[in-house]
C-alpha cells in the first residue's frame, strides 16, 4: 500500500502560517500582544448572544440582511453597498478571491497586516510589497509607481497594523486619482474608531466620486466582538455584489449577526471607550518618548517600537519576565496593545528599565 498522500498546491505549502497574538488563561498576565477591546461586552451584546444561542441549530440568514441594514444605517449607505464576513479579514478574502486570477498582482505596504501576502498567495496572486517610509507611514508615490497591467487590488491599512501610521484623506484621494479606474483599492479601517475621524465620515465621502475604492472595516476592535467575528465592506453596489458571491455561505453565524446589531445599537459607548484608548495612547507616547523611545504617532490601539535584532530579542525576554504578552515582529518591532492605565503603565515600567535602548 502507497504511503504517500495527496499533495496541496505548491503556493499553500509555501505559505507561512499566520501568527495570532499570544492567549493566556492567567489573569496576572497582560495581554497586549492581540488588537481586541479590553473591556466587557457592549450594553445588549450578552443578551443577543443568549436569545439566538438558543436557536443555535438553525441555519443563520445567510444574507444577513438585518445585520447589513444596521451596518448600512450606521454608516450611511444603502445596504446594496454592505457586504459581510466572518472578520474583516474574511472580507478581504472575498475581496482576493473576486479580482484576482492566477498571477496577477495584489500591491501593498510592508510591513503592514501579515494577512495579506498570505491571501494572495492562496489566490495564487503575486503579493507585491514596497516599504514603508522611514516614518512607519505608507509610502503612496513608491505604491502608485508599482501599478503595472497585472494589477488588480491595492491594499492600503491606515491607520498602519502595526506601526499605527494613518492616511489623510487628502492623501487617499490624491492617490486614487493616480491609480487606473480598474483597480480595487481597498482602505483597510480595522482602527478607525481610534482616529480623530472617529465615524470614518470623511473616507466614506470619497465612494461616490471613486467607484474603485472598497473600505473594509471590523466591529472585532472598538466594538468588542472579536471573539465572535463581524467584518464589512463598504463599496459600490456591484463591488459588494462580487463580495457577496465569493462569501462561504453562512460564514457570519446568527450569534454574530445578532451580536453584532446589538453592538452598533450602542454607538455611543464605542465613542466613549475609544475616547479612553486615545486618551491613555497619547499618555503612553508622551512617556516612552520622555524615557527616549522614538515611536511614531498611532492613531490605533497600539503602539510601536522599532527594534534592532538584538535589542528584539532583550525586550521580549524582558516581557515575558514581567508576565506581558506583547507582539513581536523578528527583523522589525514589536506592537504593544492597550490597556487600561494600570496595565500599560506594568508596560512602561519595563520599558523605562531600557530607555537609553530606544535613543
Amino acid at each position: 500500500m502507497s504511503t504517500s498522500v495527496p499533495q496541496p498546491r505548491r503556493a499553500v505549502s509555501g505559505l507561512p502560517g499566520y501568527i495570532a497574538g499570544r492567549r493566556s488563561t492567567s489573569a496576572d498576565t497582560a495581554a497586549l500582544a492581540s488588537n481586541e477591546s479590553h473591556e466587557p461586552p457592549l450594553p445588549g451584546v450578552l443578551d443577543a448572544i443568549v436569545a439566538h444561542g438558543r436557536r443555535a441549530n438553525r441555519y443563520p440568514d445567510m444574507g444577513a440582511v438585518a445585520l447589513r441594514e444596521a451596518l448600512a444605517a450606521h454608516v450611511g449607505v444603502d445596504a446594496q453597498q454592505i457586504a459581510v464576513g466572518a472578520g474583516s479579514v474574511s472580507v478581504l478574502q472575498q475581496i482576493v478571491t473576486a479580482y484576482c486570477d492566477a498571477g496577477d498582482e495584489v500591491i501593498f505596504a510592508w510591513r503592514s497586516f501579515e494577512a495579506y501576502p498570505i491571501l494572495a498567495a492562496v489566490a495564487g496572486a503575486v503579493a507585491v510589497r514596497v516599504p514603508l517610509r522611514p516614518d512607519e507611514g505608507h509610502d503612496l508615490a513608491a505604491m502608485a509607481a508599482a501599478v503595472t497591467d497585472r494589477t488588480r487590488v491595492i491594499l492600503l491599512c491606515s491607520p498602519n497594523n502595526p506601526t499605527g501610521v494613518p492616511l489623510g484623506t487628502g492623501q487617499v484621494e490624491a492617490f486614487l486619482g493616480q491609480v487606473p479606474p480598474d483597480v480595487l483599492v481597498v482602505l483597510d479601517e480595522a482602527y478607525v474608531e481610534y482616529t480623530d475621524d472617529r465615524d470614518g465620515a470623511a473616507s466614506l465621502a470619497l465612494l461616490s466620486a471613486h467607484p474603485n475604492l472598497c473600505l473594509l472595516r471590523t466591529l472585532s476592535k472598538a466594538w468588542g466582538l472579536a471573539g465572535l467575528r463581524v467584518g464589512y465592506a463598504v463599496a459600490a453596489p456591484e463591488v459588494a455584489e462580487a463580495l457577496r458571491r465569493t462569501a462561504i455561505p453562512f460564514g457570519v453565524s446568527a450569534v454574530a449577526q445578532a451580536a453584532g446589531i446589538a453592538a452598533l445599537a450602542a454607538a455611543d459607548e464605542v465613542r466613549a471607550r475609544a475616547a479612553r484608548v486615545i486618551a491613555e495612547r497619547s499618555r503612553i507616547v508622551e512617556a516612552l518618548r520622555a524615557a527616549g523611545w522614538q515611536t511614531p504617532d498611532s492613531a490605533a490601539n497600539f503602539v510601536w517600537l522599532r527594534t534592532t535584532p538584538g535589542l528584539h530579542a532583550e525586550l521580549m525576554e524582558a516581557f515575558d519576565a514581567a508576565d506581558i504578552l506583547v507582539r513581536g515582529y523578528p527583523g522589525d518591532g514589536i506592537r504593544i496593545s492597550l490597556a487600561d492605565s494600570a496595565t500599560n503603565d506594568r508596560v512602561l515600567s519595563v520599558l523605562a528599565d531600557r530607555s537609553g535602548s530606544g535613543s
